[in-house]
């Protein structure tokens, strides 16, 4: 662990208060959401319980928490309403860890539980459990209070998930070292029960990631399996553009009642791509490319770039278009790709830079004339405009691509060894 990492006592987070980027309170810290691991590794911090002014708890996925302190919690503004349910992997720290008896692996002496510390990853909003601090003796109301100690994650035993077993959790622990295209392939090669049990395990920014990495009828299969509110909270997960071809697949009422239950903008986004064909364009777009105004500099577009959650294609280049700068936007003006921004001064405004030579997209372009477009101009993502001058997304060459290659080309073995390789993280 990096020295200086940010490490929080839960205890202390407690009640404290939630607050948006605008410093309005959301809500207060009711407990702490963890996932137990195998191997050795400690666990995992997948999001907080908050408590809302309705005195309705949610959960706020550690993704969306920007800072962590003993006296408040601020998240990026993006929170779900919906109530929180426990799921068979996840345990509640407050509430599931305090006040527990371990064993402390060196001695084997019994313990108590008191508090737990947990501590964020260098680089990443993801946080571990880091450290127990522990009494030692039985407890119990009339005794005096013996020994206390702060000791590792690791020198405590009782937590960790053991390595035998067939649970999901055993499986899902050892799934989340894999890359999705390969929890993918290993889900598609389960028994159809045991796909659903393990795809139901997982939590939902990692299920949206598999999903997106399925076969179509594997898609639909899990997808029918789960409840209808966390059906649509993956759907919420998912890219648009993946979304709402998983969403074409379903029959009408089933598809209209999903996104009944999606958050507005997101069921918007899908709703818009449904209405093109397929194989065009615009039905092959994401509506999230990195929009710039023209008054925004190469450091904002470098900011924009170096976000964690956009895939290489995505990150290759922005769109500088006139307010508004989410899709569908104002005026089109062109394009920056990432070389040339990594080649000018900070101050530099991207307006100065843009590429407007490069002919965009209308979203009826057929799919051969968007590979060639794409082979033509070495372009790993190409911009959609309506006939307005509008952006309404961006094509990338993973999306052409899941077009081109055969309907089976994920079942094909292409690690060489029929094995999964490559997949740690």
């Amino acid at each position: 662990m990096a020295a200086g990492a940010p490490r929080v006592f839960v205890s202390h987070l407690s009640g404290v208060p939630v607050f948006d980027p605008n410093g309005d309170q959301v809500g207060r810290v009711r407990d702490l959401v963890a996932m137990l691991r195998v191997g050795g590794r400690p666990p995992r911090i997948l999001g907080l319980v908050v408590e809302v002014v309705s005195r309705r708890r949610i959960f706020l996925p550690m993704t969306r928490v920007t800072g962590v302190e003993s006296g408040q919690v601020i998240t990026t503004g993006v929170v779900n309403m919906r109530r929180f349910e426990q799921r068979p992997t996840e345990r509640l720290v407050l509430g599931e860890f305090l006040d527990r008896r371990v064993r402390l692996v060196e001695s084997g002496e019994e313990v108590t539980v008191l508090d737990v510390a947990i501590q964020q990853l260098p680089a990443r909003r993801d946080w571990e459990i880091d450290k127990y601090f522990v009494r030692k003796g039985r407890g119990g109301a009339l005794r005096r209070k013996g020994e206390t100690l702060t000791v590792e994650w690791s020198a405590v035993s009782g937590f960790s998930l053991e390595e035998h077993g067939q649970g999901a959790e055993n499986l899902v622990a050892t799934f989340e070292r894999l890359r999705p295209a390969d929890v993918a392939n290993a889900l598609h090669h389960l028994s159809p029960k045991r796909r659903v049990e393990v795809a139901s395990a997982l939590d939902d920014d990692r299920l949206a990631d598999v999903l997106e990495e399925l076969p179509e009828d594997d898609q639909v299969e899990i997808l029918g399996k789960l409840k209808e509110e966390r059906a649509a909270d993956v759907l919420e997960a998912m890219d648009p553009d993946d979304a709402a071809d998983l969403l074409s697949e379903l029959p009408e009422e089933d598809k209209e009642r999903l996104l009944a239950l999606m958050r507005p903008g997101d069921a918007a986004d899908v709703r818009r791509l449904l209405a093109y064909e397929e194989r065009t364009a615009g039905g092959l777009m994401t509506t999230e490319p990195i929009v710039l105004r023209p008054d925004a500099t190469v450091a904002d577009a470098l900011a924009r770039v170096r976000q964690s959650d956009l895939s290489p294609a995505l990150a290759a280049q922005v769109y500088v278009c006139r307010s508004p700068d989410e899709t569908p936007t104002g005026k089109y003006l062109g394009t920056v790709h990432f070389q040339r921004l990594l080649r000018d001064p900070p101050f530099t405004l991207v307006s100065s830079i843009v590429d407007s030579d490069l002919v965009p997209l209308p979203p009826d372009t057929p799919l051969p004339t968007v590979t060639s477009y794409l082979a033509a101009y070495n372009l790993v993502s190409a911009p959609v405009v309506d006939e307005s001058g509008s952006l309404l997304g961006a094509v990338t060459v993973d999306d052409v691509l899941d077009h081109l290659l055969p309907e089976d080309w994920r079942e094909t073995d292409f690690h060489g060894d029929g094995g999964i390789r490559h997949g740690r993280t």
